[in-house]
This record gives C-alpha cells, structure tokens and sequence, in this order.
C-alpha cells in the first residue's frame, strides 16, 4: 500500500526553520513517516550528495523509501529509492534509463493534459497540483482544487498509478485530499508548523489513518 503521508524535506524551508535537511529528516522518520523526496534546489551538488548519503544512513532503520528531487546522478551515488522530476526536468524515459527499472519514479504534474501523458510514461506514480494556495514552492501553476485532483485518480487508476497531492495541504485539509481519491498527501510546510516535526509527522499519520 502507498504510505499516505509523503513529506518533502525541502532544504531550504528545513534551514529557515533551523533544521539540517539530515536531522529534519531523522526526526520526521521518528514520527513515522516512511516516504520522504529530498530537494535542495540551491545546493551544491557535493553539499546535497553527502546530506543525502547521511539520510540514506538514518534511514536505514526506518526501512524508509527515500526519492532525491531531479537529481538521478545523486539518487544512484547515495543509494536512494528514486527520482521524482517535473515538467522541466529530464525526461522521465531518460530518467528510468538512469536509475534502472526496478527504482521509484515520480513525475509532477498540472493539468490533465500533463496527467494523461504522464501516464504513459515509465512512472511508478504521478503528483498532481498545487492543490490549494501555497507559498513554499513558486510553480506557475494557480491551485487545482479537489475536482482536479479526482480527475487525475480517473486518468491514473487505468494504468494502476498512485496519485500524489501537493500544494498547500495542511493537518486540516489532508482528510479531504485523501477522499477525493489521492493516494497520498505531500507535506512540506505544515509539519514545521510547531518546531516538533516528529510530534507533527505523527498527528498527520494518525489522522489520515481514519480516513
């Protein structure tokens, strides 16, 4: 079953906050969360691959899925799950040619036209939003709502995709994303709300478990 709760350890919303990408990481793992995208936009590639390579190492016990942000090169050289990559990146095909058929791949989409030709791309599950209004990533793309994200459950289920909601999704609004039909809810500002990401990971696991 795809984990419900996928955080994004943003590098530099984690170094705003007063968290190392590596401790921040560790500590939502304690919480429970077991699916994790590490991006750093900003980074050098040598400061992301060993903060990257450090998360692989706490996340060892957790048995978590750990998925790098555009960067197959690091993805493969740290070891991680997988790539996720959007609609400016490297192909997808090109992507999988990388990283092997056996490695988790995501592909971030929009609008349904992105969504149907993502779907017949070599891709192990699609995003889809932003769904509300967010600050925390800039994607020239206006908030999609919940109707969007049923019709990308409708063109993603024929190909047996998991559907991954992104864009603004907090402890309040989570409930509603999973029952529109996403397989699971991104996080990323929302579990620094209260400098206790391990205690928040936690509510927002318990909460999505009684949906």
């Amino acid at each position: 079953m795809f984990p419900r709760l996928y955080a994004i350890c943003d590098a530099d919303v984690c170094a705003q906050a007063g968290w190392t990408l590596p401790d921040y990481a560790a500590a939502i793992m304690d919480g429970g969360v077991t699916l994790l995208q590490l991006r750093a936009k900003h980074a050098a590639s040598r400061e992301f691959l060993a903060a990257t390579e450090a998360v692989m190492a706490r996340a060892l016990p957790h048995v978590a899925t750990v998925v790098v942000n555009d960067r197959a090169d690091i993805a493969q050289l740290a070891g991680a799950s997988g790539v996720h990559v959007g609609q400016d990146d490297l192909a997808a095909a090109d992507v999988r040619r990388v990283i092997g058929g056996q490695a988790v791949l995501g592909l971030s989409t929009h609008s349904t036209a992105q969504l149907e030709a993502a779907v017949r791309e070599p891709v192990t599950y699609v995003a889809i939003g932003p769904v509300f209004g967010t600050t925390t990533k800039d994607t020239g793309y206006d908030a999609v709502g919940l109707d969007l994200v049923r019709q990308a459950c409708a063109i993603a289920a024929p190909a047996g995709l998991p559907v991954v909601a992104i864009g603004g999704i907090t402890l309040e609004r989570a409930p509603n994303v999973i029952v529109a039909g996403a397989a699971a809810v991104a996080v990323i500002a929302d579990l620094l709300v209260d400098g206790n990401p391990a205690a928040r990971a936690r509510a927002f696991l318990d909460r999505l478990s009684r949906v």
